[in-house]
C-alpha cells in the first residue's frame, strides 16, 4: 500500500504544494488502491476516465506558478446523488442507470474550480433511502473494518472509500444522518453543515427541507478544508444562506492547537442514550465525556423531550416530500422507460417503468408519503409531524441557552451484519435515532471517532451539534476532542484498521445484473449515452434536457425556506 494513500488530505496537500509529490502520482496511487481492493469494498459505482488528465492539468498549472487553492490536486470521491456532467449520476437507482446530467451540482463545480481531482461516484442507498447501502440497486458496499458488515447509509460508499484509503476526501449528503452514521461505523469524520450553508443545487432531491451536502474525511481538519471549498451562498439554491462564513480550517487548527476545552459547556442529551444502545458504544461515549471533562469542559445533562418523537415525525415528513420529489421520474422525460407488451397508454408505461425502476424501499416510502399527504389525512399526519418539528427546534433553542455544544453517540450500535435488518424496516430506521433531530431543526452536526467497541473491535462515533450557523464551533471543539482522544490512545483510530486483501475490480461492461453501472478504473461509463432499458432516449443534449426545466431530477429553485426559520 502506497504511503500517499495513507496521508491526510492536509498532509497530501502540503506535499503537492512543495513539489515533493505530483497530483498525477497521488491520483494514480488512489486509482491503484481502488483497482486493488474495491472488488471487495464495492464503494464505487463509477471511476472517472479523466482523473489522471485532470491531475496532469493541475500539475501543469502549478509548474507555471498559477495561484491554486489549498486542496488543488487532491483526489476526491463524490456520492452518486450529486450531478456530474462527465460521469453517470444514478442516485443508486435503476431508473437513472447510465444517465449523465448536462450540468454539475454546485458543490461539484466548486470542487473543479478549486482544482480537486474527482476519482468517481460512490455507492448509496437508492435515492438516499436507507442506513446500510443494502437498498442500492447495484448491490451493497462493504465495511472495510469487517467485510460482512454494513458501512452505514445512505452514504456508505463515500465513508467506505475514505476508510479503505481509496480516497482522502469524499462528498456525502445527509437527510437524517447519512453522513454522520456512516462516519460512526467506519471510523471516519462526517459533517452535516447548517441547512442552507452548502448548496443543494444539483443534488438529486430526497426531502428538500432536510437534505444537506457535506464532507466525509479521516480527520476534522480535512473536513474543514473541504467544507471551505464547497460552502457559501449559491444563487441557484433559494434555500442557500447569504451569510459570510469564517474559515472552518482555521477553526479546526485553533481547536487542535489549544488542547483545552476550558469554559466550553457540553450538553449530554438525556433522550439520545440509554436503553437500546450497545454497551460498547455507551462505554466509549462515557470515556469521551471524561476526556472532555479532564480538558476543562463543563458536562451538563440536558433534556429535550420532543426528541423522543423525532423518528415518528421524520418518517412522515421525509416520505411526504420524497413522494413529491420522485414524481418526476415518469418515463416520459429522461431515464428508464419500460414499454408493456403490445404497447400501452402513458399511464401504463409510467406504471411499468416505476415498477421496474424503483426498489422496494423507495416504493414503500412513496406509498407512505402519498398517503400522509392525501385528502383527509394531511392534518392528522403531515401537519402534526410539522408541529412536532417545531417542538424539536424549540428544544434545541432551549438547550443551547444552557450549553455551547450538544453531544450524543452518532449511532446506537457499531456496524451490524449485512442482511441482519434488511427485512425489518423499523429496526433499520432506528439507526438514525440520534442524528435525525439535527436535520429536523437544521442545525449542524458532526460524527467523529471515539474508539473501538470492546465487544467487537469495531468503530464507534460521537456526535457534536451546535446552533444553526455555528459550524465553526463544531470544528473547533471537534478538532480539540480528536487531538485529546488520539493522545489518550497513543495512535489514530484509522491506524488500527485491518489490512485489506487484494480484490481487483473487474470491468462490468456486459453485466446485466447488480451493479451494472460500475466499471473498472480508468474506463468509460457503461451505457452512458442512452437509457439502459426500453426505448427512452438520453436526456443529454436533447429537448428533454433537465437543465432549468421541470424535467430535472434535481430539486428546483422553488424550495421551502430553511428549517431554522420555524414551523412549516
Amino acid at each position: 500500500m502506497s504511503e500517499l494513500i495513507t496521508l491526510s488530505a492536509a498532509a497530501l496537500a502540503e506535499r503537492l504544494q512543495s513539489g515533493e509529490v505530483s497530483s498525477v502520482e497521488a491520483t494514480q496511487a488512489h486509482l491503484d488502491r481502488i483497482a486493488e481492493v474495491d472488488g471487495d469494498i464495492r464503494a464505487f459505482l463509477h471511476v472517472s476516465a479523466d482523473a489522471l488528465k485532470i491531475a496532469a492539468e493541475v500539475d501543469g498549472a502549478r509548474r507555471l506558478g498559477a495561484k491554486l487553492s489549498p486542496l488543488a490536486g487532491v483526489p476526491v470521491a463524490i456520492k452518486d446523488v450529486l450531478c456530474t456532467q462527465d460521469m453517470p449520476s444514478t442516485a443508486g437507482s435503476r431508473i437513472l442507470e447510465g444517465w449523465i446530467p448536462p450540468y454539475d451540482a454546485t458543490v461539484v463545480s466548486r470542487l473543479r474550480k478549486a482544482r480537486l481531482v474527482p476519482l468517481g461516484k460512490t455507492n448509496m442507498d437508492e435515492f438516499a433511502m436507507g442506513s446500510s447501502t443494502e437498498h442500492s440497486a447495484f448491490g451493497p458496499t462493504h465495511n472495510p473494518w469487517d467485510l460482512e458488515r454494513i458501512p452505514g447509509g445512505s452514504g456508505g460508499g463515500s465513508a467506505a472509500a475514505v476508510a479503505a484509503f481509496e480516497a482522502p476526501l469524499a462528498l456525502g449528503s445527509d437527510t437524517g444522518g447519512s453522513i454522520r452514521q456512516p462516519a460512526s461505523v467506519t471510523g471516519t469524520v462526517g459533517m452535516k453543515p447548517t441547512y442552507g450553508g452548502v448548496s443543494r443545487y444539483g443534488a438529486i432531491a430526497l426531502a428538500s427541507s432536510l437534505d444537506q451536502v457535506g464532507p466525509v474525511t479521516r480527520t476534522v481538519l480535512d473536513a474543514a478544508l473541504l467544507h471551505d471549498v464547497i460552502g457559501g451562498h449559491d444563487p441557484h439554491d433559494s434555500t442557500s444562506l447569504a451569510d459570510a462564513w469564517p474559515s472552518f480550517a482555521d477553526a479546526a487548527r485553533a481547536g487542535a492547537a489549544s488542547g483545552s476545552l476550558k469554559g466550553v459547556r457540553v450538553g449530554v442529551v438525556k433522550e439520545l442514550g440509554g436503553e437500546g444502545f450497545q454497551a460498547g458504544v455507551s462505554a466509549r461515549f462515557a470515556e469521551a465525556l471524561e476526556v472532555m471533562a479532564a480538558a476543562g469542559a463543563e458536562i451538563v445533562e440536558v433534556s429535550a423531550p420532543s426528541f423522543s418523537y423525532a423518528i415518528a415525525a421524520y418518517y412522515l415528513i421525509l416520505p411526504a416530500e420524497a413522494s413529491s420529489n420522485l414524481a418526476k421520474f415518469d418515463s416520459v422525460r429522461f431515464g428508464l422507460r419500460v414499454n408493456p407488451t403490445g404497447g400501452g397508454t402513458v399511464e401504463e408505461v409510467m406504471a411499468a417503468t416505476r415498477e421496474a425502476g424503483f426498489g422496494p424501499e423507495v416504493k414503500r416510502r412513496i406509498i407512505l408519503g402519498t398517503y400522509a399527504l392525501s385528502a383527509g389525512y394531511y392534518d392528522a399526519y403531515y401537519g402534526s409531524a410539522q408541529k412536532v418539528r417545531t417542538l424539536i427546534q424549540r428544544d434545541f433553542d432551549a438547550a443551547f441557552e444552557k450549553v455551547d455544544v450538544l453531544v450524543s453517540p452518532a449511532a446506537p450500535t457499531t456496524a451490524f451484519r449485512l442482511g441482519e435488518k434488511l427485512e425489518d424496516p423499523l429496526a433499520m430506521y432506528l439507526n438514525d435515532v440520534t442524528t435525525i433531530p439535527a436535520n429536523l431543526a437544521g442545525v449542524p452536526g458532526m460524527g467523529l471517532p471515539m474508539g473501538l467497541a470492546p465487544e467487537d473491535g469495531l468503530p464507534t462515533g460521537i456526535q457534536l451539534m451546535a446552533p444553526a450557523r455555528e459550524d465553526a464551533r463544531i470544528y473547533t471543539v471537534g478538532a480539540t476532542l480528536e487531538a485529546l482522544l488520539e493522545q489518550s490512545w497513543g495512535h489514530t483510530l484509522m491506524s488500527q484498521a485491518p489490512k485489506l486483501r487484494s480484490s481487483p475490480v473487474e470491468p462490468r461492461a456486459s453485466q446485466v445484473g447488480p451493479r451494472a453501472s460500475q466499471v473498472g478504473p480508468r474506463t468509460s461509463p457503461v451505457g452512458s449515452a442512452s437509457s439502459p432499458v426500453g426505448s427512452a432516449s438520453s436526456p443529454v443534449g436533447s429537448a428533454s434536457s433537465p437543465v432549468g426545466s421541470a424535467s430535472s431530477p434535481v430539486e428546483p429553485a422553488e424550495t421551502p425556506a430553511a428549517p431554522e426559520g420555524g414551523s412549516r
